[in-house]
């Protein structure tokens, strides 16, 4: 039996579809990159959409993409889930165009995604033909409530054993967010902020370890609001893994400028410190003006942000620091955008991800009027995007020579002795591995950054060459 899976969105979605992904390989389907499906081999009997809704492109994105799934593959059965499931299911359920019952298109609220970690088995064994009646029939075996109060009770089932898309591991520690600001439709869609108790943190991290995986990356919508029901937040839960954990490195997800300079920050930077930390930090910024950051019910001031850069700083060297930027909100002005721009030419930002505000239902700037025209807007993201080019290759240069840690990645380039690989600054390099045997992908290895020339168009930032390999890779991998 034949299953695939599509992604929308974040890391967060990435990871729980990674979840839904070995909960179906554990009971005898046969998982197909959809990628590769879409070059003409073999047809999944069923795929799972996970959407998103933090932007109007990534929702149009999916219904596109839902269409030509019914339209192209009229027999395979398509279940829709995640933010865009749960904000709009009565429009997603409209999109397949037959009314026949019980039809191939099933929504799932994001709400209740963790069901379908029980659905694998609920198929096992199923013929192709009869998937679409035995889909229909499960969800209507579901208790009543299932998907109004599966929020709470669900949200850390989604926890992937193994990974079938990524070389490093995931761990989730938080979901949802407490913060209503203007722009925002992710905490309308995932709720309140909860937290992984930090016992159960560390014993999915240490299984992790255990088979051989040499880094995770700490995910969650917030987790700058991770407080755990015995009050460990997230500098005493970093602390708390490091000390009761070998080797594994950790890698944070998106951070909030204002948690970097909280009174409590020296426990903060005890935790950043540690060298296992991996020197990659990315900042939910969204703008430099101070008006537009009030009016988006930030908490934090454009002087916040570079207190914020200086202390990562300060902790570890160089580290990579990315941020978002969002474009063209309401009322922003010339000025208010210069102000953005020479926030981030003075911060130098190795990364900035921009793009153009996207007024979002349910949210308070979905009615504030004084909208900026999206030909203005998407000037703006040219000109954040340019910088953004010109603060990743000045970074990249101040690393040519260096030695760092690396991990292999799936997939080799220019024959078998060139490997891709992500350095624990977040760098993608093209990594000659000399004339031994490559090592497998999730393998940590020590290399040195080349100062060679890549094309223009190349998806790598470096060639690298390795030093040492330090650590097998994972012992099991779907």
């Amino acid at each position: 039996m034949l299953f695939s899976v599509y992604t929308l969105g974040c890391k967060l979605n990435q990871l729980e579809t990674e979840a839904i992904t070995g909960s179906f390989c554990r009971e005898g389907f046969a998982f197909v990159p959809w990628s590769g499906a879409a070059r003409g081999s073999a047809e999944p009997w069923l795929m799972v959409v996970n959407t998103c809704t933090v932007t109007s492109m990534a929702e149009q994105k999916a219904r596109r993409f839902i269409r030509k799934l019914l339209r192209e593959h009229p027999a395979m059965c398509v279940i829709i889930t995640g933010c865009y499931a749960q904000m709009e299911q009565s429009a997603l359920s409209a999109l397949e165009p037959t009314a026949s019952f019980p039809g191939r298109l099933f929504v799932i609220p994001g709400e209740s995604k963790d069901r379908l970690l029980d659905l694998p088995g609920f198929l096992a064994g199923a013929a192709q033909a009869t998937l679409p009646g035995l889909i229909a029939s499960w969800l209507q075996s579901l208790s009543p409530g299932s998907f109004s109060q599966g929020q709470e009770d669900g949200a850390f089932r989604l926890q992937p054993e193994d990974f079938a898309s990524h070389s490093r591991a995931f761990l989730k520690i938080q979901d949802g967010c407490d913060r209503r600001c203007a722009y925002c439709r992710v905490s309308l869609a995932r709720g309140k902020s909860r937290s992984l108790g930090a016992e159960e943190a560390l014993a999915v991290l240490k299984s992790l370890e255990e088979r051989g995986f040499a880094e995770a990356v700490i995910a969650g919508v917030n987790i700058t609001q991770y407080r755990d029901a015995r009050g460990v937040e997230l500098a005493g839960l970093l602390g708390f893994l490091l000390s009761n954990t070998g080797a594994i490195r950790l890698r944070l997800s998106s951070i909030e400028p204002d948690w970097l300079i909280q009174d409590r920050a020296l426990d903060l930077t005890q935790a950043l410190a540690h060298p296992r930390i991996r020197p990659h930090f990315h900042l939910s910024v969204q703008s430099g003006s101070a008006g537009v950051l009030a009016k988006m019910g930030r908490l934090y001031a454009p002087q916040d942000i570079e207190k914020a850069v200086a202390l990562l700083r300060s902790v570890r060297g160089d580290p990579f620091v990315a941020c978002d930027i969002i474009a063209g909100f309401p009322g922003e002005t010339e000025e208010d955008f210069e102000k953005t721009v020479a926030l981030c030419q003075s911060v130098g930002f190795a990364w900035i991800h921009a793009f153009p505000f996207s007024p979002r239902p349910g949210t308070a700037a979905y009615g504030f009027t004084e909208r900026v025209s999206e030909k203005t807007a998407a000037k703006r993201v040219e000109q954040l995007t340019a910088l953004a080019r010109k603060g990743r290759r000045q970074y990249i240069d101040r690393w040519k020579g260096k030695e760092v840690e690396a991990i292999v990645e799936s997939g080799k380039d220019a024959g078998q002795r060139m490997i891709p690989a992500v350095s624990e600054n977040y760098l993608k390099l093209l990594v000659d591995c000399g004339k031994g045997p490559a090592p497998a992908p999730g393998s940590r290895i020590r290399c040195r950054i080349l100062c060679e020339q890549l094309p223009e168009n190349s998806r790598f930032d470096a060639m690298a060459c390795e030093s040492l390999l330090d650590c097998p890779g994972p012992q099991s991998v779907v």
